[in-house]
């Protein structure tokens, strides 16, 4: 596709929310030899993108402008590179961009080989989400999905939105008991993700933390802003984590703190990795059913500031899907 331009939204420094971001034209990204390159049908908008691109995140992910946004996308196969061996034009995907590099809010986008999945036909394009809920679970929270092993008591922050939702379901397939937070209206909603506990958080009872039943979090996957360590150190088990998935620089002292102190209770600064294994097993989650995606609202590719401003606002009841309309 040598010499075709695409529309991309991107932008070019930090800070400024939705109104930093350029609709533009690139050219079309040619494929290396590990590559795929995408027709992008779907693509989902992460709070970690806004926060990225506010500069929360900058210790941990440099940015070099200007930057394409979003990482979680599905589309269609249409080129590969010569050492491409698993795909071939015409194939469904669903993929992981490089998160350095962005790419997602675009017509198209290039991704590795061994960060791409085929796609069943009774998985979605948006569906193939999920990889930072499970990194965390089963990683530094070591909820086994099998549902053997020891049982834990997880807290989960901002449960109704894209990435709670999903942890949610993934540690009830562990052995697992799970308190979840969110505002009132959704309540109802996490309970029927399988929460055994829901705390709304505007309460003064929910901004404590402290589980209604009593015991103590051997686990707080975490995904909002504004809670102190203060607020979550007396609820932890004596040798608990608070997995945090967007850390700041505020989560990153607390992490050297209690690192170099020694202590048992733990901030866990999640540094996503993704694997194809964990891809194909949410993929494979979704296909058996036993793992369900919410859609809160989609927008095409050129009111994708319409989809930031939705994700900045904190209040989406599942995912916010950008569609580039080709």
């Amino acid at each position: 596709m040598a010499g075709k331009v695409m529309h991309v939204v991107q932008y070019d420094s930090y800070g400024s929310g939705a109104a930093g971001l350029k609709y533009v034209e690139v050219p079309v990204p040619t494929p290396k030899k590990d590559e795929v390159l995408l027709k992008l049908e779907a693509t989902n908008t992460n709070p970690i993108d806004w926060k990225i691109q506010k500069g929360m995140l900058r210790p941990l992910l440099p940015t070099k402008f200007p930057f394409i946004p979003t990482i979680d996308v599905g589309g269609e196969v249409v080129e590969v590179g010569s050492n491409v061996k698993s795909f071939k034009a015409g194939d469904k995907v669903v993929a992981m961009l490089n998160a350095l590099n962005g790419g997602g809010l675009a017509e198209y986008a290039v991704a590795n080989e061994s960060l791409t999945v085929p796609r069943p036909a009774e998985v979605s394009t948006a569906e193939g989400a999920g990889l930072t809920a499970l990194q965390a679970l089963v990683n530094p929270a070591e909820v086994k999905l099998d549902g053997i092993g020891p049982r834990k008591n997880i807290l989960v922050t901002a449960a109704s939105g894209g990435v709670g939702h999903y942890a949610v379901q993934l540690a009830k397939l562990g052995n697992t008991h799970v308190t979840a937070t969110c505002g009132a209206c959704n309540i109802d909603f996490v309970k029927s993700l399988g929460a055994d506990e829901v705390l709304d958080y505007k309460t003064p009872e929910g901004a404590t933390l402290k589980s209604p039943s009593g015991p103590k979090y051997d686990a707080v996957i975490h995904y909002t802003i504004g809670i102190p360590w203060s607020t979550f150190e007396p609820n932890l088990s004596s040798s608990g984590k608070v997995i945090d998935i967007t850390p700041g620089v505020s989560a990153m002292w607390t992490f050297v703190v209690k690192k170099l102190t020694f202590s048992k209770k733990q901030l866990v600064p999640l540094v996503l990795i993704p694997k194809k294994e964990n891809l194909e097993l949410i993929v494979g989650l979704v296909k058996e059913g036993k793992l369900k995606t919410v859609i809160d609202s989609k927008f095409p590719l050129s009111k994708a500031d319409d989809a930031w401003i939705r994700s900045i606002d904190g209040h989406a009841t599942g995912k916010i899907v950008a569609e580039p309309l080709l």
